[in-house]
This record gives structure tokens, sequence and C-alpha cells, in this order.
């Protein structure tokens, strides 16, 4: 999953198709992301010392990450994503669209060089 927290991203299907949000949270481990205005629900809370208020509070709940395309900073139209190496050994994120940059995944990485693989052999 190449999606990351800050990202806006346009919601694709569901109840809540074509509208967009940033994003709060990612859950790798179960493929789900919590979207700011996205998915919410009601929830009915009783009167307690921590909500002395109670009654019916609006949440957002966490939707599956395929639900959601990123919405590119350059063209602003939803779009996938791509990953490709720079030539300083760097990897970034970009725009399926227009080629725009949208960040770095990781640092950069030194490159092998033949005599540490010839000497490990």
């Amino acid at each position: 999953m190449r999606l990351r927290t800050g990202d806006w991203v346009e919601v694709i299907s569901g109840d809540d198709k074509g509208l967009r949000g940033k994003i709060l949270r990612v859950d790798r481990k179960t493929g789900k992301i919590l979207v700011e205005g996205v998915n919410q629900v009601k929830k009915h809370m009783r009167r307690t010392r921590k909500t002395p208020q109670g009654g019916i509070l609006t949440k957002e709940m966490p939707l599956w990450a395929s639900k959601v395309m990123i919405v590119c900073t350059k063209c602003d139209k939803p779009t996938r994503l791509g990953a490709r190496w720079l030539p300083d050994g760097s990897k970034e994120r970009f725009c399926k669209k227009c080629g725009a940059s949208l960040g770095l995944i990781g640092a950069p990485r030194a490159k092998p060089t033949k005599t540490s693989a010839a000497s490990e052999a």
C-alpha cells in the first residue's frame, strides 16, 4: 500500500462516492484507512463523566484502501500511483497520469559494487 497519512484521496465506490478528504490514519495490517469527513456513522453515547453531553455523536470509520484513489497535487485528478527509482538510488511515488512526483518512499541506497560481490563468493 503506497498511501500515507496526509495524502488527499477521492472515494471511488460506495455511499460516499466522489467525496475528497485527507487521510488521518493508515492501518497496513488490515488494509484500511481513516479519511477525514468520509464514512461517517452515528454513535449513541450515554451520559458519563467523560462525555457529560451524551446524545448522538458523529465519527469517521475506517474504509478499505481499495475504495479510494489518491488525488494528484499537480493535475488535481484521482490517479493511480507508481513507484520509480531515481538516479541517486532513492525511490519515489509518482502520478500515472501526469508523471508528477508525489514524494519519496525511501532514502537513497548505496549501489552494490562489483568488488564487494566478488569478495563474498
